[in-house]
């Protein structure tokens, strides 16, 4: 998992395990990585993905916390996740 993506990791590892989702708008996930969200993160529904292997080391972050993603909502820039 690529160092940037990290604090994401952290955050969603250490979420009350009795927590079956959570949706978290684009800024707060910027806020808690530090830095800002790529382009095609708010312009491609793709980079949200679940893949565990391959070259998208963002979502080694949640997949490896036990989180995939659920839904994506673009306009309103904000991700659902639930425990896998």
């Amino acid at each position: 998992m690529a160092r940037k993506y990290a604090p994401f990791y952290n955050y969603l590892k250490n979420l009350d395990p009795n927590r079956r989702d959570i949706t978290l708008p684009f800024e707060k996930i910027e806020e808690i990585i530090d830095d800002k969200l790529p382009y095609s993160a708010r312009n491609y529904r793709a980079w949200w993905s679940n893949e565990q292997n391959g070259q998208h080391v963002h979502a080694h972050a949640w997949m490896n916390a036990g989180w995939k993603v659920d839904s994506v909502d673009l306009v309103r820039e904000s991700v659902r996740l639930v425990r896998k």
